[in-house]
């Protein structure tokens, strides 16, 4: 899975990130152990995650 970098994720709108956030976390779940592709997906869960926080009246 390609990183979705904090400044990329700054960029896009709510509904991307969600959408985003689900292909991350599906690419997570089917990566195998250790791989590039499972550390990739989980930092990008992480900056989407961060960012969505960001975004909330609430965070």
């Amino acid at each position: 899975m390609k990183l979705i970098s904090r400044f990329e994720a700054a960029s896009r709108n709510t509904a991307e990130l969600n959408a985003l956030y689900r292909e991350a976390f599906n690419a997570f779940a089917s990566a195998p152990r250790g791989s590039a592709d499972r550390r990739n997906a989980l930092v990008s869960i992480e900056n989407i995650e961060a960012e969505l926080e960001m975004r909330s009246p609430f965070g």
